[in-house]
């Protein structure tokens, strides 16, 4: 149904939810989720692993029947095809990503230059993967990054250092190279969020590539983070500059991965905290955001990338009010593989755009996306309370359907 009224979307119906995994993936879901329930299993868990994998000791299997198998979709692109192929069947679209985090070293960023290059043209193949990921210190040093951010205002944002000039200039470059292929193949590019003190930077390379790339259509998205209180205000700064300039805003909206560290930080150092008062706060400028977006859809490309039922329900219900088409070219919603499949499929099945995002790359690279995921579940209030319930709920139905189907089953059917 486009346009018009009429919501028949339920995030609790598991049968669309889980149509896609087996009984057998549904039991096995459920032993991860279980575990993540327990937080001092996950704080022991997160803290070993990384040493384990060093060791040697034969810990990839299991990681890799486990949580890499719920979180990620294979150690190397060609893998995440099988993936990509059973979400297509479900009118699920992938965001992907090249999970490859905290390398250093100018080597390192060209390699992940040339890899995040090789993934728009494999996107480029597929017909269900519109967007993919890149985190700019994949590309940049990190201490580059935060002596930009502590230096805004001067000319190019740096001290009269040549090396770091030159070196900012390989970083753009770099950018510059993966935005053309994207543009040419029409595929999306997702600039990930980082810590408050190496964002500044983050923001304004991605707004110099949107000023390049997004004339036409938009190819570049920035992301931001409505954990941190002033980025609603920085969501309408952008909109602003975007309109003076001439090119559409892309804009990725999540919530936030780093508070805890973010929180600590500041009192260390001594600033204000960046992290809204309380969650509620959060919640308000997330949900302004998405009536933000959606009120100036022809100029702004928003991606809701969010796990919150209501706000996705919000972003739903504003497209339905105006009228405007499930499938519209600058609405988008997404969740993490191996999350919120209650969100994503039921989404799709009421015709929505929406997607996956699914980091592949070798176990010990994604090791830190995986710790993260662990840690998310068990902190988020309530997260991996309702994944286990849903998939109990599913379970259950399926139990009793295969109870009924014995039950009605006659004798004579049998001859």
């Amino acid at each position: 149904m486009e346009g018009g009224s009429n919501m028949n979307i339920s995030f609790d119906n598991t049968e669309n939810a889980f149509a896609y995994k087996s009984d057998k993936e549904l039991k096995g879901a459920k032993f991860l989720f279980t575990t993540m329930g327990f937080p001092w299993f996950v704080q022991v868990g997160t803290r070993l692993t990384p040493f384990v994998m060093k060791t040697g000791l034969p810990v990839h299997g299991i990681i890799r029947k486990t949580i890499f198998k719920q979180f990620v979709g294979g150690e190397s692109l060609e893998e995440t095809a099988a993936v990509g192929n059973i979400l297509g069947k479900y009118g699920v679209q992938v965001i992907l990503d090249y999970g490859v985090e905290g390398k250093e070293g100018e080597g390192s960023f060209d390699h992940a230059t040339d890899e995040f290059i090789r993934v728009i043209n494999y996107a480029a193949t597929q017909t269900n993967i519109p967007f993919i990921s890149i985190k700019v210190t994949g590309l940049a040093r990190f201490g580059l990054l935060q002596t930009l951010n502590e230096a805004p205002r001067l000319r190019s944002g740096i001290h009269d250092h040549e090396e770091e000039i030159a070196e900012w200039d390989r970083v753009r470059e770099r950018m510059y190279a993966i935005c053309e292929v994207a543009a040419q193949k029409n595929i999306g590019v997702l600039i990930d969020a980082e810590e408050s003190w190496i964002q500044d930077p983050v923001d304004r390379l991605t707004m110099e590539m949107m000023e390049i790339f997004n004339k036409e259509k938009v190819i570049v998205f920035n992301t931001i983070q409505l954990y941190r209180h002033d980025r609603l205000h920085f969501l309408k700064l952008s909109h602003t500059i975007a309109k003076q300039q001439g090119f559409m805003l892309g804009m990725k909206l999540v919530r936030g991965a780093y508070m805890e560290k973010e929180r600590s930080r500041a009192v260390e150092k001594g600033y204000p905290s960046p992290i809204q008062a309380d969650k509620a706060a959060t919640d308000r400028d997330y949900d302004a955001a998405i009536a933000y977006c959606i009120d100036h859809i022809e100029q702004i490309s928003v991606i809701v990338a969010s796990h919150n039922e209501k706000s996705n329900l919000l972003a739903a219900q504003l497209l339905n009010e105006k009228g405007l088409s499930h499938k519209h070219p600058h609405i988008h919603f997404s969740q993490l593989y191996g999350m919120s499949d209650n969100i994503t499929f039921n989404l799709a099945k009421d015709g929505f755009a929406v997607s996956k995002y699914l980091p592949f790359g070798p176990i010990r690279d994604v090791i830190p996306y995986l710790m993260r995921r662990a840690q998310e579940n068990s902190s988020v209030s309530g997260q991996t309370g309702r994944e286990l319930s849903l998939i109990k709920k599913e379970l259950a139905r399926r139990k009793g359907r295969e109870g009924k189907a014995i039950h009605s089953f006659s004798p004579q059917e049998s001859q």
